[in-house]
């Protein structure tokens, strides 16, 4: 492995580290914007939603940027706007301020998502076996850092900018020197081509078309983990006070728990894929997500109901990592098209779980609506095929001993 590779993985983890410390310090202090701008409770959700859904546009738009652009020149350039972004939402007087600082965090936070796993899919082509859930577990270390320092600037009661800025100073000027060594699919060539007809660009130029109904399975377990991981995100702290009686104080602990439990999942989650197979992973992510929600809608007391979501962390955390590494297997020739689109299916799973839950809680219970996205994860159970890593050539009995390791070299990829 060489230096040039070693290098742009530890650039690129630092990358999903920073984006998971400022999408945490925007999603922990909106309580704080709410009051500093005004927003009624009436207006808020259409600020929250607005964000995924110009994510989703940034995710498109990134789509058909890389076939003119590499993905590295676009994540470089994105992640300082979405901390400049973050720092305006903090700076802002008015809230017209407010909506075009979240307008341009939701589309520049598109273009690095889908930019970040690109360059993740690409390079764990080249390494030859799994490293994706590396990537995300630095995201998740970067979530508990970002909520940290959250905590820090509600404790002290201090301003959003001055909460912002020193982050924001701090991580610019880091993730700009860092990107001099992300590793583009051409930057690979000649150590780790694919088969592919004509040995085209990895990023689709020219390659082969991305079939919808062959990315269907993978969207479908990535609205899902989205689902789910939006539930724990939105209601855990509700649920645990409202429906298990805890106090507000314990309420904060479940979001907390999943969010180690997450980094710890994906910490040790590569060396499952490399020792079991990607297939066997999901599977068993998916079968422990489910034994949370369902641990979490039985749960007769608060410390029952932390174990449900300690659990959710353990399962769910898999889930959205390894369908980004499917992605690129089953589109070699076209990867970067391929995440861009599956990414788009993150924030369609994002404006669906946490209304979803909301509702069935106001009309049915809210016991009753975390069987919900119970049900909803085993579908990757079903279609849990869709990560071998040539599915078009092993099936059935051949999955475990075929996905032992994420590839062979390249070929398995």
């Amino acid at each position: 492995m060489t230096d040039v590779l070693r290098r742009g993985r530890a650039s690129l983890a630092f990358a999903f580290l920073v984006q998971g410390v400022a999408f945490a310090l925007l999603v922990t202090r909106i309580p704080a914007i709410q009051d500093r701008y005004g927003v009624s409770d009436a207006l808020l959700p259409a600020f929250l939603a607005a964000v995924p859904v110009l994510a989703g546009i940034g995710s498109v738009a990134t789509e058909r940027l890389v076939k003119r652009v590499p993905p590295s020149r676009v994540l470089r350039w994105s992640q300082p706007v979405v901390l400049l972004a973050l720092l305006g939402v903090g700076a802002g007087e008015h809230m017209a301020g407010l909506a075009v600082a979240l307008a341009v965090f939701g589309l520049a936070v598109g273009a690095l998502d889908a930019s970040m796993n690109m360059l993740g899919v690409s390079l764990q082509r080249a390494y030859g076996r799994s490293i994706m859930l590396s990537f995300h577990a630095a995201y998740s270390l970067g979530g508990i850092v970002g909520a940290s320092l959250a905590w820090v600037g509600a404790h002290w009661q201090l301003a959003l900018w001055v909460s912002y800025l020193p982050v924001v100073l701090v991580l610019m000027p880091a993730a700009l020197i860092g990107s001099r060594w992300y590793v583009d699919q051409e930057q690979q060539e000649g150590r780790h081509r694919d088969r592919v007809s004509g040995a085209a660009s990895e990023r689709g130029d020219g390659a082969g078309p991305v079939p919808f109904k062959l990315l269907l399975p993978l969207c479908l377990v990535m609205t899902v983990a989205y689902i789910g991981d939006s539930t724990v995100s939105n209601w855990s702290a509700k649920y645990l006070q409202d429906v298990l009686g805890s106090s507000e104080q314990t309420a904060t602990v479940p979001y907390n728990v999943y969010m180690v439990t997450t980094l710890l999942g994906r910490t040790i989650g590569d060396l499952g894929v490399r020792r079991f197979g990607a297939v066997v992973v999901v599977r068993a992510g998916a079968l422990v997500a489910a034994a949370g929600f369902a641990v979490v809608a039985g749960a007769p007391g608060e410390w029952v109901g932390m174990l449900g979501f300690t659990l959710l962390g353990l399962g769910l955390c898999v889930l959205v990592p390894q369908t980004f590494a499917a992605a690129g297997r089953l589109f070699p020739g076209a990867s970067d098209v391929a995440v861009a689109r599956l990414n788009v299916f993150n924030y369609v799973g994002f404006l669906i779980g946490s209304p979803l839950v909301g509702v069935l809680g106001d009309v049915w219970s809210y016991r009753g609506a975390m069987l919900v996205p119970m049900v909803l994860v085993l579908v990757a159970l079903v279609y849990a095929r869709s990560f071998t890593p040539e599915p078009d050539r092993y099936g059935g009995g051949h999955e475990r001993a075929r996905t032992a390791d994420v590839g062979r070299g390249s070929h398995g990829l």
